[in-house]
């Protein structure tokens, strides 16, 4: 229910009946969207709906004061929505796992580790020990103690930076105000799983049940739901629980295991899972797996798989990790849960980059415990390659938190006069043609920014989370503010404070939302580089290529004239952009691509028009911030490797290399400051003489850096 649902009837001409039938309805709306909200961690409307039907509740109980509820809205306290938790950025960045979904991707993790350091790769007898848990299906939280006392709890948001949660983790008996025992840094860092026992979710629903209010759907929404609550008061009463498994920012490393970690979290007060396992080998961690499958239904908590992650803390430390995951560990998730129901209508969404993409809409189905009614269908080939066709009978999976994907078609339930999909060769919004380059899966609206949904596409995705991540500034809002010309590009975002009062005057705003919006909206006039970077929706450039980037230009005004040169195919400048490592002449094309267009040049412009400096919207970009190290001989230092190395794999090397700041590129230019040339080096060390590269032998690279 929102204010537009309902009939608005101006106050001053509601007749009591009526009055008495809205005031039923809005108690029952109010009270549907506290339980989305508050217990869910779901909302169904914005902040300023929200507000809306709080305030005509309001005027309608100051007119009627006779029939004001028992469960009156205007009666509950410590419901409002506030405007959110404040920001914690992580000292170092709560990575995600990669994923292996069967026996030969497990066999093949633990082969990559053999390749990956020397030793393993020499001796293939040398065990690989790892320590395998159960994988807890709940919400990723950490926590931070400062001289044994706990100073301050978050949850992982992106990564990068979450919410501050630490007077309800406060609350959680699991987690110890003062760590016990000796031994801890002064400063540490300890991350685990908030979760809640099915034993305690069940009796929780019966609660709830009981009061009359709505059950949760699931284990897992409901510990989220609690954890995430405004009043610390809510959280109190929920029966959360909490498993630490790993850690992060540490004044001083630990000397050890994996394993010898767990134990020392033990005697510093901690729970940790005791289906955990020191395993020997492949084998070993397989038939974990296997035990731990076969348990699953009886456990007293939801989990979604096994974790595995290398015992040893120097081989940890020297696979080092990705921009998204850690390299030494992976999780083995249980398969995936799939139902059978009917797909009615094959809808195309057309996104930022102008794809077509196909979407299932299904009659809706419980898969795993969560409700689908929409699921993807990729692209025009896997709809030919499976034949799914309107009407059909379709087996839909879900692994985890992975989007609802069409698996199969049961053919034998097929309508009798069904025929194939027709994918459209024109955008179903403006009308422009959709073409195929060749090679590509996806056919692409020609169009560009006159396609309306190209258009709002962009700027839902200036503002979504892993971009400015403007609170409160929803997809409905923008597609409302672009329709009704508030905003048509990025920048107008930072001037919509010159139209407040106009803002205030929409239906289902009013004072107090259209400054909230502005407020969330200040509090993004300063953005790092590479969020700056991820929010212009360049084709192929995620958050970890735009992180990237910003590591390797380090500043807007550096990158965008590198950029604006690497135009010229021939150039010197094309030739760096490729030769990053994991860019590639795909990526680079588009990159470059996307600053030959003139509108984009002109949203440059309007962003930061000064390349980094205060501007017309005054936003500032900052500049890359390299992590801590340490005085390192080679931060900031682009190198490139080449040749067989015979002390430690290329893998191991670039890793090493990165985490002492330096920049790994695939080929030689101007720009490289060392060569390492093992045996076989051929023309790659022919190219650094000619420019005049230093180029060291192996083990001159390992006494630079101080690991003879």
């Amino acid at each position: 229910m929102t204010a537009a649902d309902t009939v608005m009837i101006p106050v001053d001409r509601l007749t009591a009946a009526q009055a008495r039938d809205e005031l039923a309805r809005l108690a029952a709306g109010i009270r549907h969207h506290d339980e989305l909200y508050y217990q869910n961690d779901a909302p169904e409307i914005s902040d300023a709906d929200y507000d809306a039907l709080k305030r005509r509740n309001g005027e309608i109980e100051a007119r009627f004061p006779d029939l004001v509820l028992p469960d009156s809205p205007s009666k509950r306290v410590g419901v409002e929505p506030a405007a959110g938790f404040a920001k914690v950025r992580h000292a170092a960045p709560m990575l995600s796992l990669d994923n292996a979904f069967g026996e030969e991707d497990v066999r093949d993790f633990f082969e990559g580790v053999r390749r990956f350091i020397k030793e393993l790769k020499d001796d293939p007898t040398i065990p690989i020990e790892a320590v395998a848990e159960p994988k807890i299906d709940g919400l990723s939280a950490s926590l931070r103690y400062e001289d044994g006392e706990f100073v301050q709890g978050a949850t992982r948001g992106d990564g990068t930076e979450g919410e501050e949660i630490t007077a309800n983790l406060r609350t959680l008996k699991d987690i110890p105000q003062k760590l016990t025992g000796a031994g801890w840094p002064g400063v540490l860092e300890v991350r685990g799983e908030v979760y809640m026992s099915r034993p305690d979710f069940f009796a929780l629903n019966e609660r709830q049940e009981a009061a009359g209010e709505k059950v949760f759907a699931n284990p897992r929404n409901a510990a989220a739901g609690s954890l995430r609550q405004l009043d610390p008061k809510i959280t109190e009463t929920r029966p959360l629980r909490f498993f630490a498994y790993s850690w992060g920012q540490m004044s001083r490393p630990i000397d050890g295991s994996q394993w010898a970690v767990l134990q020392r979290f033990r005697d510093w007060g901690f729970s940790t899972n005791p289906l955990a396992r020191l395993c020997a080998s492949v084998e070993d961690v397989l038939a974990l797996y296997g035990e731990v499958a076969a348990q699953r239904a009886t456990l007293d908590y939801d989990i979604d798989g096994v974790v595995y992650k290398l015992n040893r803390l120097d081989w940890q430390a020297r696979m080092g990790s990705s921009s998204r995951a850690p390299r030494w560990a992976i999780a083995h998730k249980f398969p995936a849960e799939q139902a059978q129901t009917i797909l009615e209508k094959i809808d195309i969404q057309v996104g930022r980059t102008g794809a077509l993409t196909p979407v299932a809409r299904l009659k809706p189905v419980t898969v795993g415990g969560v409700v689908v009614s929409n699921a993807t269908l990729h692209n025009e080939d896997e709809i030919a390659r499976k034949d799914v066709r309107e009407g059909d009978t379709v087996i839909i999976q879900r692994a985890g938190d992975v989007i609802p994907q069409v698996v199969a078609v049961v053919t034998e339930k097929r309508p009798a006069d069904s025929g194939p999909f027709e994918f459209p060769h024109e955008c179903p919004i403006c009308g422009s043609n959709a073409i195929r380059e060749p090679g590509e899966a996806a056919r692409r609206c020609t169009g560009g920014l006159i396609c309306r949904a190209q258009a709002v596409e962009r700027l839902k995705h200036f503002v979504s989370r892993n971009a400015f991540d403007i609170e409160g500034f929803g997809k409905k809002h923008i597609e409302a503010f672009w329709q009704d010309g508030l905003i048509k590009t990025p920048g107008d975002i930072f001037r919509l404070r010159a139209r407040r009062d106009e803002i205030a005057a929409r239906e289902g705003w009013g004072e107090q939302s259209a400054d909230n919006l502005l407020a969330a909206i200040e509090d993004r006039r300063e953005i790092g580089l590479d969020r700056f970077i991820y929010a212009l929706g360049i084709r192929q450039v995620g958050s970890s290529t735009a992180r990237l980037l910003a590591k390797t230009y380090l500043s807007l005004a550096a990158w965008r004239a590198a950029m604006d040169r690497a135009a010229d195919p021939e150039g010197e400048d094309h030739a760096d952009l490729i030769a990053i490592d994991g860019i590639g002449p795909a990526m680079a094309a588009d990159i470059a691509g996307f600053f030959a267009e003139d509108h984009n040049r002109k949203i440059m412009d309007d962003l930061a028009g000064d390349l980094g400096g205060k501007v017309t919207g005054e936003l500032t970009v900052t500049d890359f911030a390299a992590p801590a190290t340490d005085g390192s001989p080679i931060a900031g230092k682009t190198v490139v490797f080449t040749g067989t190395l015979e002390t430690m794999t290329r893998g191991e090397a670039k890793a090493r290399a990165e985490a002492l700041g330096a920049k790994v590129a695939g080929s030689v230019s101007a720009k490289t400051d060392y060569l390492v040339a093992g045996p076989g080096a051929g023309s790659k060390a022919k190219k650094a003489a000619e420019l005049g590269v230093a180029t060291l032998t192996e083990q001159e690279w390992l006494d630079l850096i101080g690991q003879a």
